[in-house]
């Protein structure tokens, strides 16, 4: 009967972490396709990222219904009932991150292939493939559990951090050069923005999954590089 039980509550576990995998691979694809929708103009492609978000509020809300029921129905204690935290925590930046993907999406149709956006289509591309393969990479490793790989690529935000610092000040240079590219590069700079607030998203999930598998915190001390003094409201 204790194994019975013991294998069961072990698949609920899995069943969680399978929602986790899902939803970070998920929420990577709509960086890239939002990505893509903005340096190409592509409006279908945009709405179809925009309706790609209720996806992803639809699998935060079943991993917190399993994740409750777990816990009333198993009670775990000490590390069981770590993960289970931690995966709701995790669920929810990865439901975040669906939401900054979602404001990519929407400000695709300002842009539409204006000059500014294919001045800087390389370091807007460049930028959003680092989160990406940011995102990809902490999902994947969450799942195998490797812990010491996550201190090296909570590091590796402060790479993303660097980027947008850079873009805002090309952007910032763009728009004193000539006033009508004030509208296409604010909506671009919030594009930026959107996409150093995911890489933060994926320093969460990595410090929240080092102590899912540890208990214990990274330091607190992590590198944090916006030189740009501005900090928008990006809700």
């Amino acid at each position: 009967m204790v194994a019975h039980t013991v294998t069961s509550f072990d698949e609920e576990l899995a069943a969680i972490d399978r929602i986790i995998r899902d939803m970070g691979h998920f929420s990577a694809a709509m960086v890239q396709a939002a990505t893509v929708a903005l340096l190409e103009g592509e409006q279908d492609m945009a709405r179809r990222v925009i309706a790609d978000d209720a996806v992803m509020d639809a699998r935060q809300r079943e991993l917190d219904e399993r994740a409750i029921t777990l816990i009333g129905k198993r009670q775990p204690m000490a590390d069981d009932l770590r993960t289970v935290v931690g995966a709701i925590r995790i669920a929810s930046d990865l439901e975040r991150i669906g939401d900054l993907a979602k404001n990519l999406g929407k400000r695709v149709a300002a842009v539409d292939k204006s000059p500014a956006s294919q001045t800087f289509a390389h370091s807007i591309e460049s930028m959003a493939e680092l989160v990406q393969h940011q995102l990809e990479r902490v999902v994947d490793i969450y799942i195998e559990r490797d812990a010491e790989a996550l201190v090296p690529l909570r590091a590796d935000d402060e790479k993303i951090d660097v980027q947008y610092t850079a873009v805002f000040r090309e952007l910032l240079t763009y728009m004193m050069e000539d006033p009508r590219n004030i509208t296409a590069c604010t909506h671009l700079l919030f594009c930026a923005k959107n996409l150093e607030r995911i890489g933060d998203h994926v320093t969460n999930i990595a410090e929240n999954a080092y102590y899912v598998m540890t208990g214990s915190q990274l330091p607190a001390n992590r590198p944090k590089v916006d030189e740009t003094g501005t900090q928008p409201s990006l809700a």
